[in-house]
């Protein structure tokens, strides 16, 4: 029988730095940055150990990539790809003493570094007339049920008992083109969506179109979010008695709300399939008040954006997640915990940018976020990519499955939104539940009955 033999050279951090790496995603998180962070929290350690500060970073992150698996199978995983390099392994306590040593900052610091708007070619699909479109919202996380936790965590009230878990309230700021995270706060579910959207206008800048729903659309915080200079399209009810000031030509009209000067829009969006007719009012506020510039239609149309942070959150809860409550079983631990797992949700938000970005016109909407995240975990288990060569490649390994795996073009929503969670999961959605694929069309009609 004819043999072949297969060998490759892996490239990593010598001696008990090895292990410290991310695989192909390691050019994004690179040693040197990892090492800077760490002297700048004062997080290096003072004698090499076993576990060296490096190793623990990248430890953390890795373990946001393989959520279902404890530390000590994660470092299995870190350094699978090593052989024959010999390397001790680490007990659980060891690991855990580690991370407790290693402390937040150093995380909180490294999150601050990565986030922001991903660099991208493709304007068309990122930017709308000269406007980055933005979104704001919140999510629920469960934590373990641990003392520790149960001490800064509660849990929530409700019928049949309330929630299992202790939760904690995230809410997170992103782009609407790549879904990259601008900046997220989390706090105890006592804490409301509004107070986190304060400290989230921190990082609204001019230039920046911030989309939001009717949670949102408060008089004090529609002052704060327009006191950064960036612009607004904030959905709010129907019913709410705002001043006519002044009529547009098409069909919008202008108003104030707690001294701000805005523009409201009154719309009626019907979509049409041939399973049916579905129509609904909305009405939204806006601080772009030229209707020439910044049609009432147009605006309507993009408010649709906002969504994408409804798929963001999925793609951390359920693709990352799998659904599992935080492991961590200390507030110090979820603190790390939640801050790894933003970090490795930009990075491979960044990395599916870059391969998008290989190909003009592609738009990033059609990068699959499964896609790169199996391909991450592939790479790190052989340890791959760890150190690049001279000419970087910017699409990568993982980059090229994205690239060979599009998703097709994003399909118009037809059905309003349902709760995906019920007591039993057999009933989730309802007993019946409709699969099909319908063609569908809708049109916008902007109301102008006097307010």
């Amino acid at each position: 029988m004819d043999q072949i033999a297969i060998t490759r050279t892996v490239t990593v951090a010598a001696g008990p730095f090895a292990p410290g790496h991310l695989g192909e995603l390691t050019r994004l998180v690179p040693f040197e940055m990892v090492d800077d962070v760490l002297t700048a929290t004062r997080g290096t350690q003072r004698r090499i150990r076993l576990l060296p500060a490096r190793v623990v970073v990248y430890l953390l992150l890795a373990g946001c990539l393989f959520t279902e698996l404890g530390y000590r199978q994660v470092w299995s995983k870190l350094v699978t790809g090593l052989h024959p390099v010999q390397l001790r392994t680490p007990t659980a306590s060891a690991l855990r003493q580690a991370r407790q040593r290693l402390g937040v900052s150093p995380l909180r610091a490294l999150f601050d570094l990565l986030r922001g708007p991903a660099a991208t070619s493709a304007l068309a699909a990122v930017w709308w007339r000269g406007l980055l479109p933005v979104v704001i919202d919140g999510t629920i996380l469960s934590v373990a049920d641990s003392p520790a936790n149960l001490g800064r965590y509660v849990k929530q009230r409700g019928n049949n008992g309330g929630s299992g878990y202790p939760t904690l309230r995230l809410s997170a700021l992103l782009t609407c083109g790549t879904r990259s995270v601008l900046d997220a706060v989390f706090d105890p579910i006592t804490t409301g969506e509004l107070d986190q959207a304060q400290r989230l206008a921190r990082s609204l800048r001019a230039g920046m179109l911030l989309l939001a729903d009717r949670n949102y659309a408060a008089a004090d915080l529609i002052t704060s979010f327009a006191a950064t200079g960036a612009d607004l399209l904030i959905r709010c009810k129907t019913g709410r008695k705002l001043p006519l000031i002044r009529r547009c030509h098409d069909g919008s009209w202008l108003s104030i709300i707690g001294g701000q000067p805005v523009r409201i829009i009154e719309a009626r969006i019907s979509i049409t399939t041939t399973a049916g007719h579905h129509t609904g009012d909305y009405r939204l506020i806006t601080t772009l008040l030229d209707p020439r510039r910044y049609p009432a239609t147009d605006l309507v149309r993009l408010y649709h954006e906002r969504w994408e942070i409804e798929t963001a959150y999925l793609e951390l809860k359920s693709t990352i997640l799998g659904g599992r409550v935080l492991r961590a079983r200390t507030p110090d631990g979820i603190d790390q915990e939640i801050h790894a797992l933003l970090i490795v949700y930009q990075v491979l938000r960044t990395a599916m940018v870059d391969a998008t970005d290989s190909q003009p016109g592609l738009d990033p909407d059609r990068a699959s976020f499964t896609t790169a995240l199996n391909a991450a975990r592939d790479q790190i288990v052989h340890a791959a990519g760890v150190i690049a060569d001279t000419t970087i490649d910017l699409v990568g390994t993982i980059g090229e499955r994205v690239l060979a795996n599009m998703l097709p073009d994003r399909r118009i929503r037809t059905k309003t939104r349902m709760i995906k969670r019920s007591n039993s999961k057999y009933q989730a959605r309802g007993p019946n539940i409709d699969r099909r694929t319908y063609k569908a069309t809708t049109s916008i009609n902007v109301i102008t009955n006097e307010p």
